[in-house]
């Protein structure tokens, strides 16, 4: 057990997956963590559980050890304002999952040498799946395993290169999307060759999880599994070239590209 006191500033499917997390793992209780929202309303059932809950963000930093800032890049500017006056640089440590912001943005804003660590979950962190990357220009290595262990109660996490977070959005957070998406066609393709929808879509739904397990489990590459699964002249090799003939690799390729570009300018812009 932590003896620290975290404060989630911001807290949404994120921040409150984070809390959840931490407290199943029994690395935290409810009383060690300080959730903050606009509408503390939303947090009442969170407050029954032990969480402590406010609207007042710099009273929550001023009795944090690990402060957690979960807002939108636009919202970050007006939020270090806030919270600025009770920031402690010694004691504290900064967790940002804010998209585009990197720690030097952070610490420049504030004009202070507070210790940043940033972390880029994705959405599957509310079933304890997510794809976590962690990383910070000068943080310690102590705060840095600290901050792994934190996002391992929630799935997986690897440290990378600060420089690399931006496409680390595109790939694991955006790339949820992107997943679901290729599901969702194969599921329609399922329903044009003759399953009712639902079916198609468990169907296709499972067969993405097991082709990822696979290579999780096995430590496999893509194209070994494939090669399984192909014979001369069979019906995989045809779908797939089809596939590869209409763009499905080039599209997924773009896609990301474009996502990752346009991630690593939303702090610039809205900022």
């Amino acid at each position: 057990m932590q003896a620290k006191h975290i404060a989630i500033l911001g807290s949404g499917n994120i921040g409150l997956s984070l809390a959840k997390g931490l407290v199943k793992a029994q690395q935290y209780q409810p009383q060690q963590i300080t959730l903050t929202r606009r509408n503390v309303a939303a947090l009442n059932d969170l407050a029954n559980q032990g969480y402590q809950t406010t609207a007042d963000n710099a009273a929550a930093v001023a009795q944090a050890d690990i402060i957690v800032l979960a807002v939108l890049p636009q919202q970050l500017n007006k939020l270090l304002d806030e919270i600025k006056p009770n920031i402690q640089t010694e004691k504290q440590l900064f967790i940002s999952v804010i998209s585009g912001v990197s720690c030097e943005d952070i610490r420049q804003y504030l004009g202070m040498d507070v210790q940043v660590i940033r972390a880029m979950p994705n959405t599957a962190i509310a079933i304890g799946h997510s794809m976590t990357c962690i990383a910070a220009d000068r943080a310690d290595a102590e705060n840095l395993q600290l901050v792994k262990s934190m996002f391992d109660t929630v799935g997986i996490s690897i440290q990378i290169n600060e420089e690399l977070m931006t496409s680390a959005t595109a790939l694991c957070a955006c790339g949820v999307a992107f997943f679901l998406r290729s599901i969702r066609a194969a599921s329609q393709g399922g329903t044009e060759i003759g399953f009712h929808a639902h079916d198609a879509l468990k169907m296709a739904a499972q067969t993405a999880k097991g082709a990822a397990d696979l290579l999780l489990q096995l430590a496999s590459h893509p194209e070994q599994e494939i090669d399984k699964v192909t014979s001369p002249k069979g019906c995989t090799i045809a779908g797939l070239n089809e596939m590869e003939h209409n763009g499905f690799s080039s599209a997924m390729i773009k896609g990301i590209k474009l996502s990752a570009d346009k991630a690593g300018v939303l702090y610039k812009k809205e900022g």
